[in-house]
């Protein structure tokens, strides 16, 4: 099954490496979004959960 991401503002890589780190090592959303932060990406924590919401059924 594909993963479709239209209205992301991030390219596909990024948004389904930000959710594996939160999946995989359970970082919460806060320190990721700090982590993307120190790599130059300014986002929200919401806009992580809300991906990670839209991927959920592609990871199962």
């Amino acid at each position: 099954m594909a993963v479709s991401l239209k209205a992301a503002d991030f390219p596909k890589e990024v948004v389904l490496h930000a959710v594996f780190f939160h999946t995989r090592w359970g970082v919460s959303y806060r320190n990721l979004e700090e982590v993307l932060a120190v790599r130059g990406m300014s986002l929200d924590h919401g806009t992580l959960n809300r991906w990670e919401v839209d991927t959920r059924i592609w990871w199962l």
